[in-house]
């Protein structure tokens, strides 16, 4: 129960920062989520024309006081969707964010099933006779004979 407690102030406290991002965002947050249209690398990335042209477009419009999203949605509709880093959490595109997750999921659930199955498949080891080595089978009796030989010399 506190577990559950301390994550969710930490969430709430994490809130206001996400929303401030919203109201005010930075050239630097920007530049990491749109795309350069001629290169295919982040803004904070590219060094051509075009990327500095858009940090430009994106500068003014933070300093007119527009928000991160209104930001993006403008550069969307001179760009098209190419040009955010991550695609839209919504529609077809949910698919890009769901599909590693639900991979990584089934991937453990195939290898903890194969664990489970490889532990429990082993046959229980029979008990361990005077004759035999790790209950592996008989041992040689010359073999046996000359061990206890050499262990009588040391008691």
């Amino acid at each position: 129960m506190t577990r559950l407690v301390v994550v969710a102030a930490c969430a709430l406290s994490l809130a206001p920062a996400a929303f401030a991002s919203e109201r005010h965002p930075t050239l630097n947050e920007l530049e990491n989520e749109v795309m350069c249209p001629v290169c295919g690398t982040t803004l904070a990335q590219s060094d051509s024309p075009a990327a500095h042209q858009i940090e430009r477009d994106i500068s003014a419009r933070i300093a007119k006081g527009w928000t991160k999203s209104r930001i993006e949605n403008s550069l969307v509709d001179d760009y098209g969707q190419e040009i955010l880093a991550s695609p839209p959490k919504h529609g077809f595109n949910l698919l890009a964010w769901l599909l590693p997750l639900v991979g990584i999921v089934a991937a453990g659930a195939v290898l903890g099933v194969a664990a489970w199955r490889w532990t429990r498949g082993r046959a229980e080891p029979g008990p361990l006779s005077a004759h035999s080595v790790n209950g592996q089978g008989p041992v040689d009796a010359e073999l046996d004979r000359r061990v206890d030989e050499e262990l009588a010399r040391f008691e």
